[in-house]
């Protein structure tokens, strides 16, 4: 049987949990872009956040701002600006990286996958050949290119020119 290490996550596992509140609800509090909390966009029913322990360079949570946990609880509309959100971040992360392709997924419930199964979220990772290279296959480490802060200052613009109007 093969092991799947993911020490980056931790951090995570690690933090203190505030009681009753969704870490997604918390970071979407104010409503508005927000670079310490990695709030790319907020529209009317949906928001983009990137991701604060990514998988790869660039991953990005399309999310509502409503606390929802299953897809089938979403109104019509919601479903509608959310996959808006969803094409901006490809445009955003074309322009912005380059990337050969994406991965898109939805974990729903813990059984799935889903690290936090309360606050329904898409996850965007751009993908590149040969982006899974020998630090992450045998040093169990992957290797993000640039600090988050970064990354955020870099894509934000973008997000602003692609999501104009958007929600």
């Amino acid at each position: 049987m093969k092991a799947l290490w993911a020490p980056w996550r931790m951090e995570f596992i690690r933090q203190e949990k505030r009681e009753g509140k969704c870490v997604f609800c918390d970071a979407l509090e104010s409503r508005k872009p927000d670079r310490e909390k990695l709030v790319l966009h907020v529209g009317r029913l949906g928001a983009v956040l990137m991701n604060k322990y990514p998988y790869g360079h660039g991953h990005l949570l399309v999310m509502p701002l409503r606390h929802v946990s299953d897809l089938t609880d979403l109104s019509a509309e919601e479903n509608a600006e959310l996959s808006s959100l969803m094409q901006g971040c490809l445009r955003t992360l074309r322009e912005a990286f380059n990337p050969e392709g994406f991965n898109l997924g939805l974990n729903l419930g813990r059984a799935a996958g889903a690290g936090i199964e309360e606050h329904l979220h898409w996850h965007v990772v751009p993908r590149w050949f040969g982006d899974v290279n020998f630090m992450a296959l045998l040093a169990e480490v992957r290797s993000i290119p640039q600090h988050i802060a970064a990354t955020y200052d870099e894509l934000r613009p973008l997000f602003q020119k692609h999501l104009e109007g958007c929600g």
